[in-house]
Parts: structure tokens; C-alpha cells; sequence
């Protein structure tokens, strides 16, 4: 007889989740249609989320005024029309970009309401096998947040479904443009504390302009120092606070707006008519262009804006950008412009020498503590996309720690924070001038655009279902307008448009070959895997001493018996009494239900004790550092166990399997199993190894004695009591140390990729074991070296 090991995973078997048994279905279904039902808020409820919002949400966006004029205009303003021209590409810009492309197309295109760019990444790969790692299993779709759409196979969405699942090739292209996204994120994570925090701490040197530009720096470095140190304690407890400093702000710089309006110059008004730009552009020629770079930094922190969705219901985030943000933008801009008009050579400081005077210190203050929100926004955005990066396989180990425990989605990365703070500050006392790093800044955002824009084509077409003639719309206008200031920030590379580059290549080298090492490894693991006849062989002592105890062996593999266990009982004389193959496995959604984390299967006959458990995490779940995760693995094995025993003696006509949700004719089976009547018309199966093998009995029922029924009673209490005493004897975790090595006839960009950098990275980012917080007295490395 022969046992493929792969059919079992692909035809059904029998698995077990954490499930209450005795719980009726109509309240399961009852609580699954709560938790996913569209929520309807009240009014008031509304008010206060997007009030919540502003803190969170939009303090990047809200303090681009502090730098945006003298970034479009470093060199001085010649002419008052140039003025006026530029305010209407802010107003034009902040109408198309944030307000209806953002707002109210790509805010709708969330994963269950995560944004960012790993979060459409992650929606892709459900609607298309795309995902680099092949690690997805039938049983994955059947969980309540994995949710997608369906379509026909001669439509459009097939046909690019098709197109993106055929070659290799694509499916890298795909991976590349989301790591150059998510590196541009991380890019922003150094560029806006430096610029927001500068260009607040310039507002001293307005007041005293005989103070030096180094004390303006030393001023803004020491907030940065304090704003980094401060993130190990979370935004929970201060959180409470963004909300009203930025309400605050929004209201200063729209009233201030309102006031100098009224003060200088209401023409500027007029900027709201498009045929002031087409004049800025016929006047200014390539320097009217290359001024976009410093317009593009009205709408920057759009992308936060998308990163940070999950905090809150979109509506909320509509109400507030329409009703607070975007008025007060503009009122801000156009009292700028209005001032500029009167005093052309203060456009090196054109916000603060707006303000009036007898308000000036309290408008400082404000602005500073804008500056330190909006900081924080994208600090934190960048800790997310970077969690998200290393539950995809796409980022080294790094230490995650959760600082909240009302909200999930606040974490602080110990070693990335430092890494943020020393390039900031490397930047900021580097450049020294708003103007350069606003160049940086520019360069940054309007990538992370032409990311999103290009991931929502196949959001789009795959996902919304939208007409094609939709999608060209869409896509022309945001390509028109983004590649026009993509074009604008070319110009100014030599400038300071560099830096984000560069960080973004180092960041993308090591992800890429991070993700390449791991992908290798995988595969590795996937074409070494043991046979079941190899297993079967060997007999129920493995041919070996079994030893009293439970050997945890931890593997990638969610299918077959892994290479490191032969290699283990190969060396070793002994292995424990039962094996349990553990795989921790993320997926392409933001999180598992706990009541669904857990798969359990027996491999092999009974008298082999031996298991497979899959723990299954979404990018937003955290591993806890306690013995929840232990506890609840050996909880579902025994349930297991049970479930196991009860099925016993029936048979499947079709294939049957006892995994996620509990159908109604399986529950009623196990409650007649439990009253003694044993008779049911159910069709079952048992695992008898790790593939399917039906146990045949009559087409219309099956006749089972009471006799066989205590049996199988006795059986399951002696395989629990086993299980019991061979926990007791004490838990072992075996974990596989896999070196990868680069083949002898390898090229020489290979091997510098796997024997340096993949070397490097794996000798610095934390071990498996400090992951899975396996005490060190109870770990037993085991390891190998493999050639790619």
C-alpha cells in the first residue's frame, strides 16, 4: 500500500478546531453574523470617532502648511501671480489626491479595514494564488475573515487572475512593487519627524533672528531624542491627547487663514479657478514645473492616512477630512498666499510670520506639539507595515512588543525605533534645511503613490469587479497627475531626492533577500519531506527507544513529516513517546479568530502517537509571551483525541471532513453518540496515517453494537491518559537550526546574497526559540545545512 502524503492535505481529512461543542449552532451563526454585520453608528458615536481621528489620522497631512510655500519657492518669488498659481495646484492637488482618490475610492479597497500596502497585497492573495511561499491549504479559505469574491471564468478578473498566476516572474514583480512601497513607508517613518519637528523648531529663530541655524537643530534633535525614547511606552496613555492638539491646530490655522484673508489680499481667492495654472505653468516654464516638488508636500501623509485606517470606521475618516481637515487646509493655504502677496521676501518662513503677533507663542507651542503627533503617526504606521512585512516572510526576526492591551494594532519594534532615530537624526543635523529634506520627503510620497495606484488596478479588476473602462479612468487620472510631480522630484535628486532612495535600496535588499532565503528554505523543506512509507516502516518504536515525554518538533511544513526529523532520529538513539510536528503559519488575512487558530490530524496508526498541529496567525496577530500558546495546542490535541474516538466505526460515501465551523449533522452525531445512539446515516472518515482511508460500511446506515462503543470510550481514555502522563514526563522543543549555503556553481550575486547578507541578517535578528518563548532548558536545536 502506498500513503501520499500530499493527497491528504489536498482531499480532506480530519481536523479539529477549538470549538465548544455543546454550543448550539444557531448561536454560533448568530455571533459570526453579529461580528461581520455592517455596524451602524449613531450620530453622536460618529462625532467622537471622527474627532478620535484627527490625532491618529491626519497630523501628517495637517502640518504640511509649516513648510510647503518656501519648499515651491526656495529661491524667492518674482512675481505675485506665481503666488496665485501656486496656491490653485494646492487646491486642485489636496481635491484630487487625498479628498476623492484616497478618501473616497482607495480608504474602500481595505483588507476588513487594515490599509496599507501589505494589506492590498494581502487582499490579492487571496483572490489569486500570487503569494511567493506555497504554504495555503483548502482549510485556510474556510475561516471567517478569509473573505473574497467569486467570478465567472470568462470574465475579465479570470482572464488577470490567469495572467498573474502563469509565470513566476509576475508574481516577483508584484512582491518587488509592494517591498519598494513598503520601503518608501519606512522612508517616510525618518523624513516626516525630521521636517515636521524642524520646521516647528524654526519658528524660534522667526522671533530671534540672530539665533544660530545650530541651536534651531540642537532643538530639534532633542525632541526627536525624547519623541523615539518615549515609544516604548505607547501611545495608550498619551493617546488621549492627539486628538484635541490637532483639533486645535486644524481650527488655529484655518481661523489665522480666515484673518489673513481678511487682512491682505481676498483676491487670492480667485486661485480656485484651473486657468490660474495653466497661466503658472505658460509664465514659469521649467521652474513653474520643477516647483511641483515642493506643492507635492501639501498632500503629504495621504499614505498615513491609508496605513492608519484600521484605527477607525470609514465614515468617521470621511466626516473628519470634509467637515475639519480639508477646510482648514485650504483656509490655512490661501491666508499664507494672501500674506505672501504683501511680503514676498518672508517666504522662507511664511507660517509663522503669518501669525499675528499677539498669539504667536501659543500658535508655537501648538505647532510643536503638532509637529510631535503627526511624528508619531507615521512611526507608528511604519512599526505596523513592518510587523505586517515579517508575518509574510519578508522582513528578519525582530522583537515585537504589544503596548496595549486594549488595542491591538499598537506595537513598538525595540530595534527598528533606534535604526528610525539615528537616520533622522542623521538627516536632520545632515541637511540642516527644510528645503533638502522636503525634496527627500517629496521623492518618498509620490513612489508610495504610484504603488498604491498601480496595486488598485488589480484591486480593482480582481476584487471589485469594476468595468474596464472604470479602471482606465481611474487609472489615467491618477497615473496623469502623480507621474507629472513623479517627473517634478526627478529633478531634484542631486538635491536631497537621494536620501529616500537609498534607504529605500537598503531596506529593499534586505527584504528581498531575506525573502528569498526564506522562500529557499521552504522549498528545501517541501521537496525533503519523509515519506510515509519511510515512517511506516519503521514500525510504531520508529525504530528506535521512546523515551517518556512529548517531543514538540517545529516545522515549516504544513503537509508531511519534515526532513529534520529523520535527520534528528537518524542521529539520535531515542525519541519521545509522542510527536507532535508543530507549523506556525501566517496568512494573507489580519487575523485568526482564536476559535479558529488550531488544525490538529494524526499521523500514521494510533500506536504511532504521532500529530501534526498548524497554528494559523493573520499579519495583525501577535505570538503571547506566556504558555497560552502551549496550553491551547495541547487543549486541541486532546479534544482531538475525543472527536477521533467518537467518529470511529462510521463511514463516508463522501468525502468528510470535521474542520472549521461544525456542520449541524456532525453536532447531531456527536450529541447521538454521547446518548448512546450510536446509529446515524452520517458519512465520515477516519485518518488512519496522514492521508485519507475511508472506512467502508453500508450505504444506509451503520449498524454499531454498544460493545463497540465502550471500546472505542476505552480507547480514547487510554490514548488521553498516555497523552496526560507523557506531558507530565515533560515537553520537549525541537527546533531545526537550518544553515543556507550558496552552491558551488552559484553566481557570484548569489553568493554574496546567501553567504553574506542572508548570513548576516540571520546571525543578528532573533533566534526561533526567542519567538515561540521556548525556555532554553527544555530546547533542543537540531541542525542542518542546505545548498541553494
Amino acid at each position: 500500500m502506498e500513503f501520499d502524503d500530499d493527497s491528504s492535505e489536498t482531499k480532506g481529512g480530519m481536523w479539529v478546531l477549538d470549538q465548544k461543542l455543546d454550543q448550539p449552532m444557531e448561536e454560533e451563526a448568530g455571533r459570526l453574523k453579529t461580528m461581520y454585520r455592517e455596524k451602524k453608528f449613531s450620530s453622536i458615536l460618529l462625532l467622537q470617532l471622527a474627532f478620535q481621528s484627527l490625532g491618529v489620522v491626519y497630523g501628517d497631512l495637517g502640518t504640511s502648511p509649516l513648510y510647503v510655500f518656501y519648499n515651491t519657492f526656495p529661491h524667492g518669488i518674482e512675481d505675485t501671480e506665481d503666488i496665485i498659481g501656486a496656491l490653485s495646484l494646492i487646491i486642485y492637488s489636496l481635491t484630487l489626491i487625498p479628498l476623492l482618490k484616497y478618501v473616497f475610492i482607495v480608504c474602500r479597497a481595505s483588507d476588513n479595514g487594515q490599509g496599507g500596502t501589505f494589506a492590498l497585497y494581502s487582499l490579492l492573495c487571496r483572490h489569486a494564488k500570487i503569494k511567493t511561499i506555497p504554504n495555503q491549504h483548502r482549510t485556510d479559505e474556510e475561516l471567517t475573515t478569509y473573505s473574497r469574491n467569486t467570478f465567472h471564468e470568462q470574465s475579465f478578473a479570470a482572464k488577470t487572475k490567469r495572467w498573474l498566476e502563469a509565470y513566476a516572474f509576475r508574481k516577483n514583480a508584484l512582491l518587488i512593487l509592494v517591498l519598494v512601497g513598503t520601503c518608501m513607508v519606512i522612508g517616510d517613518g525618518i523624513l516626516t519627524p525630521a521636517i515636521s519637528v524642524l520646521s516647528a523648531s524654526g519658528g524660534i529663530q522667526v522671533e530671534h533672528p540672530k539665533m544660530s541655524t545650530d541651536i534651531v537643530v540642537l532643538v530639534a534633535v532633542l525632541i526627536l531624542v525624547g519623541l523615539f525614547s518615549m515609544q516604548h511606552y505607547g501611545t495608550d496613555k498619551v493617546g488621549w491627547l492627539f486628538a484635541p492638539v490637532v483639533l486645535l491646530w486644524f481650527l488655529l490655522i484655518g481661523g489665522i487663514g480666515i484673518f489673513n484673508i481678511w487682512k491682505y489680499d481676498s483676491s487670492v481667492l480667485k486661485a480656485f479657478s484651473p486657468v490660474y495654472i495653466y497661466r503658472y505653468f505658460r509664465r514659469g516654464r521649467k521652474d513653474a514645473w520643477t516647483s511641483l516638488g515642493g506643492i507635492m508636500l501639501s498632500i503629504t501623509g495621504t499614505e498615513a492616512l491609508f496605513a492608519d485606517l484600521s484605527h477607525f470606521p470609514l465614515a468617521a475618516i470621511q466626516l473628519a477630512f470634509t467637515v475639519i481637515v480639508f477646510p482648514c487646509l485650504l483656509l490655512a493655504y490661501c491666508g499664507q498666499a494672501s500674506y505672501l502677496t504683501q511680503h514676498r521676501d518672508h517666504v522662507s518662513d511664511a507660517f509663522y510670520r503669518s501669525i499675528p503677533d499677539s498669539i504667536y507663542w501659543p500658535v508655537f507651542i501648538v505647532a510643536t506639539l503638532a509637529a510631535i503627533v503627526a511624528s508619531q503617526a507615521t512611526i507608528s504606521a511604519t512599526f505596523s507595515i513592518i510587523k505586517q512585512a515579517l508575518a509574510l516572510g519578508c522582513f528578519p526576526r525582530v522583537k515585537v512588543v504589544h503596548t496595549s492591551k486594549k488595542f491591538l494594532g499598537q506595537i513598538y519594534i525595540p530595534d527598528i525605533n533606534w535604526i528610525l532615530m539615528v537616520l533622522c537624526i542623521a538627516v536632520t543635523a545632515g541637511f540642516r534645511d527644510k528645503s533638502q529634506i522636503g525634496n527627500a520627503y517629496g521623492t518618498a510620497v509620490v513612489i508610495v503613490m504610484l504603488v498604491t495606484t498601480l496595486l488598485m488596478i488589480l484591486i480593482m479588476l480582481l476584487v471589485w469587479h469594476c468595468h474596464w473602462i472604470i479602471v482606465v479612468i481611474f487609472t489615467g487620472l491618477s497615473l496623469v497627475v502623480e507621474c507629472t510631480y513623479f517627473s517634478a522630484v526627478l529633478f531634484k535628486v542631486d538635491q536631497g531626492g537621494w536620501v529616500p532612495l537609498v534607504i529605500a535600496a537598503a531596506f529593499l535588499i534586505i527584504m528581498y533577500v531575506w525573502h528569498y532565503g526564506t522562500v529557499k528554505r521552504y522549498e528545501f523543506e517541501l521537496h525533503s519531506k519523509v515519506s510515509m512509507a519511510w515512517i511506516l516502516g519503521l514500525g510504531p518504536s520508529l525504530g528506535l527507544v521512546r523515551v517518556p515525554g512529548i517531543g514538540l518538533v517545529y516545522t515549516e511544513l504544513a503537509s508531511g513529516v519534515p526532513h529534520i526529523f529523520s535527520h534528528f532520529i537518524t542521529n539520535l538513539p531515542a525519541t519521545h513517546s509522542a510527536v507532535v510536528f508543530v507549523c506556525v503559519k501566517y496568512l494573507p488575512v489580519y487575523t485568526v479568530p482564536e476559535d479558529e487558530r488550531f488544525l490538529v490530524k494524526r499521523i500514521g496508526p494510533k500506536n504511532f502517537h504521532m500529530f501534526r498541529c498548524v497554528a494559523r496567525y493573520g499579519y495583525k496577530d501577535l505570538h503571547k509571551k506566556d504558555d497560552d500558546f502551549e496550553k491551547k495546542l495541547f487543549d486541541n490535541l486532546f479534544t482531538f483525541v475525543r472527536l477521533e474516538s467518537m467518529m470511529e466505526g462510521c463511514s463516508d460515501s463522501d468525502e468528510y471532513s470535521v474542520y472549521g465551523q461544525q456542520t449541524q449533522q456532525s453536532r447531531d452525531f456527536l450529541l447521538a453518540k454521547n446518548n448512546g445512539n450510536t446509529c446515524t446515516s452520517t458519512d465520515l472518515t477516519v485518518s488512519s496515517v496522514d492521508s485519507i482511508v475511508p472506512v467502508q460500511s453500508p450505504r444506509h446506515g451503520c449498524n454499531m453494537t454498544m460493545s463497540s462503543g465502550r471500546d472505542s470510550t476505552q480507547t480514547e481514555v487510554d490514548e488521553l491518559e498516555f497523552l496526560n502522563a507523557c506531558r507530565d514526563a515533560g515537553v520537549v522543543h525541537i527546533l531545526g537550526n537550518t544553515v543556507v549555503r550558496a552552491g558551488r556553481d552559484s553566481r557570484f550575486y548569489r553568493k554574496i546574497a546567501i553567504d553574506y547578507v542572508y548570513a548576516f541578517l540571520r546571525k543578528i535578528c532573533r533566534e526561533n526559540s526567542a519567538i515561540f518563548n521556548v525556555p532554553h532548558e527544555s530546547l533542543l536545536n537540531v541542525g542542518q545545512i542546505i545548498y541553494v
